[in-house]
């Protein structure tokens, strides 16, 4: 049938239900938890949530695994596993490694409102070894708080016949025990830091036993408290820059034979009743080294002589003073005897003991120690206090003991913004945090929470990057923090952006044809006012739960009625958009970019009628593919001028060098069939490619119709195909391309309606007049706390209706002269619909180029924009 004979039955939905929109929708059911699936988090990374763990894990940032064991049994070398806050009440099992350059790390994501407490915890009766590592080789463990069992003869840490692990800022209380961490069993090149260890016991104290042939293990910047760091049998052990406050025994003791030990930098206070509280023999002195554990190194110590313990005992003899022992060994040239001046206790179970003001222990360190951190317990670097003076080596303001004194703190969070050299879904927060003291590097624990993500992160570093799912608004949580997350608010600040995604052409597959049930189970019709569900899969190797948007060529065929489709996202109430206006019989395509929720698009039939429907898949906008360029629509092809009409079922190579760069990968065409023999379709594809089952635009006899076209080129070149048995004259303009050199990228909306002058108050709901432009802009509210960049151009849906004579509408941006291409090609009486992609400079001009009226309505299903760097 003549679509221009029976156009004037079409419809399009007016603005706030006025007219032939049909029944109000249905009401949308709540979308289902999300099935996890394994890409959905960074495959270096796996998540464990008791909170909000599932029942069919498999380690994503959706599907988290319920326990830390369950990570243990399949983390791989490289990867990082982020245990999220609450109670843990199991015991851990380490038995996979990584390697030297890729270890296993079990990081707890201590933020500042909730932290990962292994263990007896929260009430349970769990016993024995809470994390045991027993020949394995580079593992980390961060961050875990532990309290041990009463009854339970075991450490709540130990470490055995396992070489480069790494304890890094754990809490231990242990009730009771010979020990609560211990490493032991010829293990080398352990480290132990930044941690708060407590063993509350009246026969011995051991916080931390380093034993059993035990090589080059490192203690460094470790609190004690309430006990003692033991070192028996393990050759090479440094011990630099604790704090300890020593009971039932020295604070520091180097025991049996431990050569090669460095004991700097370290704070020993011992308790002042220590004898009485004691049922063991305690041993005299601060810091005891045996004869067989020479040579050792023993400098830049603080020891507090006031409660008159021996500051060292040294292979058997006693020391009563420092300048004796130092008279006597050599050793101790720069320690100090003094009481430390340490401050109250903070932070509960992840404890810290800060320094007073006025503490010899300030700016008096040896920066050149052997294992002297870069940052201190609470993750903050060396600061020079003003009001004392520096006595220590290097920069000569190293504080002795694990907490630096930094006061005062200048902190600011720049504007979110896309990260200069990642994806285009990747937004970089960023934060100045310093010291108001001269200071050696970053001060400050940042914890980062992204608009997308259902956790936070905990970071030392002031700069964090992540990659969103999808375009569109993308927010930073970003708070910051000078004592690790254990006390103390801090600064928070939430800042937001628009991040848009790039393009991935794929060669033009079908999905849906509800004549072949294709994508559907059946091969009926879509009933009159309901809609087609179609479910996504991976697209071209992206997950669908990361693609933003996918680009569609919708047909509409044998509909009983007048009527028109809506494309949109799953999930989401049905807009009054419209995307393939049509009338009874006829066939008609249209090319819709649709964004993708909870793996799923829907296709709306609003007629009284039945209608089929198909839709073949052009591409997808994700982090992966190419940016866009938009062009001054460019004429590429007019074969009434050049070249003749296209004979019947015939291809023609299109070269398009002359008009896009050569690293392009895919072209968006305006193509328009004119002036048909017969009906038929017309396909435009990659260049050497058969002609695929897809099409584009479909049309009668002595029709003129246009349809947008975006399709991969192959050496600058496209192919378009006549599948018709008469010839037909086929017009192409070119609207843009997809490239390496594309700067713009796209955001998707679910169809919103941004301009229809038959609901216009300000035109008296006038129709254009012959020759009459009116301009348009898109809809672009990004929200509060944006730094957000500008739209440069719109992807539209242009549609006319109720035209009084035959005629063309074109689309440009109001800044630049009038093109002499057209967008959308109407006959009198017709309803006729495009998709157009077309530049906002000034705002989008519509022009009527006809004699005649005619209503237009735009309907944005997206904006392209410039990122903002």
């Amino acid at each position: 049938m003549d679509r221009r004979m029976v156009a004037s039955l079409a419809v399009v939905p007016l603005l706030g239900g006025a007219g032939l929109v049909g029944p109000a929708a249905p009401a949308v059911a709540a979308a289902p938890s999300p099935v996890a699936r394994a890409a959905a988090s960074p495959t270096n990374e796996l998540y464990v949530s008791k909170g909000s763990c599932s029942a069919v894990a498999d380690g994503s940032e959706e599907a988290p695994y319920c326990t830390i064991s369950a990570a243990a049994a399949v983390a791989q070398p490289g990867q990082t596993v982020l245990v999220q806050p609450g109670y843990y009440p199991e015991t851990v099992t380490f038995t996979r490694s990584g390697t030297e350059t890729a270890p296993i790390t079990f990081r707890a994501v201590n933020a500042f409102d909730g932290w990962v407490h292994v263990g007896r915890t929260n009430g349970s009766d769990v016993t024995g070894t809470i994390l045991s590592l027993n020949q394995v080789h580079d593992v980390v463990v961060d961050g875990f708080v532990m309290y041990g069992h009463n009854s339970s003869a075991s450490p709540a840490v130990v470490i055995d016949g396992s070489s480069r692990i790494t304890l890094n800022g754990i809490a231990v209380q242990q009730v009771k025990v010979p020990a609560a961490v211990r490493v032991s069993g010829a293990s080398h090149d352990v480290t132990i830091s930044r941690s708060w260890l407590i063993n509350i016991s009246d026969t011995g104290n051991v916080a931390l036993a380093v034993e059993g042939a035990a090589t080059g293990t490192r203690v460094i910047a470790n609190q004690v408290a309430l006990g003692r760091i033991s070192v028996t049998d393990a050759p090479g052990t440094t011990v630099t820059n604790n704090t300890v406050t020593a009971a039932c025994g020295p604070g520091i003791d180097i025991t049996g034979t431990s050569p090669g030990a460095a004991i700097e930098n370290n704070i020993v206070k011992p308790l002042s009743q220590q004898v009485s509280l004691c049922k063991a023999t305690v041993g005299d002195g601060a810091i005891s080294v045996s004869a067989a554990s020479l040579p050792t190194v023993a400098d830049y110590n603080l020891i507090d002589p006031t409660t008159g313990v021996a500051p060292y005992v040294w292979a058997g003899t006693k020391h009563p003073t420092v300048d004796a022992f130092r008279a006597a060994t050599g050793q101790g040239g720069h320690d100090i005897a003094a009481d430390p001046l340490l401050d109250l206790q903070r932070g509960g179970m992840r404890s810290f003991l800060p320094l007073k003001a006025g503490s010899p222990a300030i700016d008096s360190a040896s920066a050149t120690a052997r294992g002297v951190p870069a940052t201190d317990m609470l993750g903050n670097s060396h600061a020079d206090d003003p009001a004392v003076t520096n006595t220590g080596t290097g920069n000569g303001y190293h504080d002795r003991g694990a907490v630096e004194r930094v006061l005062g703190f200048d902190w600011y969070t720049e504007p979110f913004r896309q990260s200069v050299d990642g994806g285009p879904l990747d937004g970089t927060a960023r934060s100045t945090s310093r010291s108001t003291w001269q200071s050696d590097g970053p001060v400050g624990t940042f914890t980062y929470k992204f608009s997308d993500s259902k956790f936070y992160r905990v970071s030392q570093s002031p700069v964090e990057t992540h990659r969103f799912r999808r375009a569109g608004r993308a927010c930073a949580y970003v708070r910051t923090n000078f004592s690790g997350n254990r006390d103390a608010p801090g600064s928070a600040s939430t800042l937001c952006t628009v991040l848009g995604a790039h393009y991935t052409p794929v060669s033009p597959t079908r999905l849906l044809d509800t004549r072949s049930a294709i994508g559907v189970g059946t091969r009926t019709p879509v009933p009159a006012n309901s809609d087609v569900v179609l479910p996504l899969s991976s697209i071209g190797g992206v997950p669908v739960a990361r693609v933003s948007a996918v680009v569609l060529n919708v047909t509409v065929t044998e509909p009983t009625t007048s009527g028109f489709l809506t494309v949109y996202p799953d999930g989401a109430a049905v807009p009054s958009a419209s995307n393939v206006n049509f009338v009874a019989r006829e066939t008609v395509p249209n090319l819709v970019t649709v964004p993708v929720e909870n793996g799923k698009i829907r296709i709306r039939n609003s007629s009284g009628g039945t209608v089929h429907v198909i839709a073949d898949l052009q591409g997808q906008y994700s982090a992966e593919g190419q940016g866009f360029t938009a062009l001054n629509p460019l004429r590429a092809l007019d074969t009434r001028t050049s070249g003749g009409a296209f004979p019947p079922n015939t291809t023609r190579q299109l070269d398009l060098g002359q008009r896009i760069p050569a690293g392009a990968t895919a072209v968006v065409l305006n193509v328009t069939v004119t002036g048909p023999t017969t009906a038929g379709v017309l396909k435009v594809f990659p260049a050497g490619d058969a002609p695929p089952a897809a099409s584009n635009l479909n049309f009668v006899a002595g029709q003129t119709i246009p349809n947008l076209v975006t399709v991969p080129v192959v050496g600058g070149k496209v192919s378009i195909h006549n599948a018709s048995s008469g010839s037909t004259h086929v017009v192409v303009d070119v609207a843009g391309y997809f490239g390496p050199d594309g700067q713009l990228t796209y955001v998707p909306n679910s169809p919103v309606r941004i301009a229809d002058t038959r609901a216009d108050p300000n035109r008296g709901n006038h129709p254009l007049n012959p020759r009459e432009s009116i301009t348009v802009y898109p809809n672009f509210a990004a929200g509060g706390n944006c730094s957000c960049p500008s739209v440069a151009a719109m992807v539209a849906n242009l549609t006319v209706t109720a035209p009084t004579t035959p005629g063309v509408l074109t689309a440009y941006p109001a800044n630049d002269a009038r093109p002499s291409a057209s967008n959308v090609n109407f006959a009198a009486g017709e309803t006729a619909s495009n998709l157009a992609i077309v530049a906002t400079s000034g705002g989008t001009v519509l022009y009527n180029n006809s004699s005649g009226t005619t209503h237009a309505i735009v309907d944005q299903a997206g904006v392209f924009i410039k990122p903002l760097y």
